[in-house]
């Protein structure tokens, strides 16, 4: 298993391949900038894992990908937590925040091997599967909800849903400017007849559309806290086992 370490210190570096290695991982190379680390790429195989640090001497390490194709896991290293959500689109494992937490780094490590584990047992084209499973006729998704309020009906346009949230056995569609709508139906077939490249289920009580996303903060036990415009009634988390798929989704 090839790993490397890009950290802007060499100190840091040298401490971060101490710990990294206590855990059973061999680091291989350690790089510093951004200029270096662009010219180790384009001469070298890609490393199964990197762990790298975002501020570095010449820049910020995300111009590494604006040149280099990277092909590697990443678990990124920063004392800033300003570029968690640009991070997080990129093929990332983790997110640490400095000082490094032992504890925290070891979890990374663990999701790494994990879905490195994975990956290698996998003897099936996922993708072609994906393909033969498309229904060849356009599905149309929901594009209007209609409501009873009382003894009228109220038309609710799919943008200007900011969310849907289950509450108290109900499920209820928020809107931009607020309001709250009972619905006579239930998360699970809303996912159905949502489109899914704008509506993401984030958690067993929220579904969110792409563009209600305000604000992703990091959360603890590795999960994500989404930021809505206008509701506030609760934390809208993306819980741990879905914070890879949700990175995915954002694109």
């Amino acid at each position: 298993m090839n790993i490397i370490i890009i950290e802007d210190e060499k100190p840091a570096a040298r401490l971060l391949q101490r710990k990294v290695e206590k855990l059973g991982l061999q680091v291989n190379q350690m790089l510093h900038s951004v200029e270096e680390s662009i010219t180790w790429f384009q001469s070298n195989p890609h490393p199964d894992l990197i762990f790298l640090d975002i501020q570095l001497s010449d820049g910020l390490s995300f111009e590494i990908f604006e040149t280099i194709a990277i092909k590697s896991a990443v678990i990124f290293t920063t004392a800033y937590d300003e570029y968690a959500l640009r991070a997080f689109k990129l093929n990332s494992i983790d997110y640490l925040l400095k000082p490094i937490d032992e504890e925290d780094l070891e979890m990374a490590v663990n999701k790494f091997k994990a879905r490195n584990a994975t990956i290698s047992n996998l003897s099936l084209d996922f993708e072609m599967i994906k393909k033969m499973l498309v229904n060849p006729i356009d599905r149309e998704f929901k594009k209007r909800f209609t409501i009873k309020m009382g003894q009228q009906l109220k038309m609710v346009n799919i943008d200007e849903v900011e969310c849907f949230f289950s509450e108290n056995k109900g499920t209820y569609l928020h809107t931009f400017d607020g309001r709250d709508y009972l619905l006579d139906t239930t998360l699970e077939q809303l996912e159905n007849e949502l489109n899914p490249k704008e509506f993401y289920r984030v958690s067993r009580k929220f579904i969110i559309p792409m563009k209600a996303i305000r604000e992703i903060q990091l959360y603890s036990n590795s999960r994500l806290k989404v930021i809505l415009p206008t509701y506030k009634d609760d934390d809208v988390i993306v819980s741990r086992e879905k914070v890879t798929d949700f990175k995915e989704w954002l694109g």
